[in-house]
């Protein structure tokens, strides 16, 4: 995003401040009032107004009505403002930010009296912990639904995915380069007759043609070239009718985070990755962006169900 002397000040100005600061980093933990921010804080409600009514115009903050009263959280969008906090927020920790915190998580309790668990957190249920309720357990439990015949798990790394649905279908097939990964594939699965372990390339899969009724590509994309390639083999090796799930990074700038995870691209949007998709020769039956992380950078997750025709 290309900007002006003068808005790249202002932007620097706005970022600039430390209660600012303060009141971003509550927020990205905590949906909170102003009341609440001002004795979180020790600031005056006046001051608290003031600045998240200039978070919010910077696109940082954004608030939600309950009840009679008005929870602020921060938005993760922004724009170029976002893209600066995102970079500075992650220098951010000291003693200030942990006791703001603890602060904090006193004041979401004291709310919390009076009503039960799931009223407290009616309407950002997803964002608190619970014994037992994880997103673990519902897809292990939703596996049952599901009967896969033969799949073919590409870039399977040490066998988790593998491990989730072998008892679903009637072999699974792990692929992964690496042969330090697919050791340690081997130990992980080794209990289950119906799976096999190969070290192979997904972008030329040593299989024959029409071999398999799902390939998943759960986040093998970040660690190819060629994307292309990787799925004309998968559509190569499905049946037809078959289906291939993915489900990837979306397009992102982050590329210290790359090299972190060895990753050699910056991600996909879901339109490039439609149009790969058909190139390839599927019907796409879903393309969209279907989870956003709620701590900086915010990464986004793309995930797609596509079939061979017929």
């Amino acid at each position: 995003m290309s900007l002006s002397l003068e808005e790249g000040t202002e932007l620097c100005r706005l970022l600039a401040d430390p209660s600012r600061c303060r009141l971003l980093l509550l927020l990205e933990s905590y949906e909170l009032s102003v009341a609440e921010l001002t004795d979180i804080t020790g600031l005056a409600q006046s001051r608290v107004s003031t600045h998240l009514s200039r978070l919010k115009r910077a696109g940082l903050v954004q608030d939600k009505r309950v009840g009679s009263a008005a929870l602020y959280s921060a938005s993760g969008n922004g724009g170029a403002a976002g893209e600066l906090w995102a970079h500075l927020r992650g220098q951010i920790g000291d003693g200030q930010t942990r006791i703001d915190l603890e602060r904090a998580e006193e004041a979401v309790r004291a709310r919390k009296h009076g009503q039960t668990w799931a009223e407290s957190v009616a309407g950002r249920m997803e964002l608190h912990y619970s014994p037992g309720r994880t997103w673990e357990a519902t897809a292990r439990a939703l596996i049952g639904l599901m009967q896969l015949g033969d799949v073919l798990d590409l870039g399977s790394g040490d066998g988790v995915l593998t491990e989730l649905i072998a008892g679903h279908a009637r072999s699974v097939t792990c692929v992964d380069v690496s042969a330090t990964v697919v050791a340690a594939a081997r130990k992980r699965l080794a209990a289950f007759a119906n799976v096999s372990v190969e070290e192979g390339d997904m972008h030329a899969l040593p299989f024959a043609d029409a071999r398999f009724d799902h390939v998943f590509a759960m986040h093998a994309l970040p660690y190819s070239r060629h994307p292309d390639r990787m799925l004309s083999e998968a559509q190569r090796v499905l049946r037809p009718g078959g289906r291939l799930v993915v489900a990837t990074l979306g397009a992102h700038h982050h590329e210290e985070a790359m090299r972190a995870y060895d990753h050699v691209n910056l991600g996909i949007s879901p339109d490039k990755l439609r149009k790969l998709m058909a190139a390839a020769g599927f019907t796409v039956e879903s393309c969209r962006i279907s989870s956003r992380e709620t701590r900086a950078p915010y990464f986004e997750v793309v995930t797609a169900l596509a079939r061979k025709p017929e």
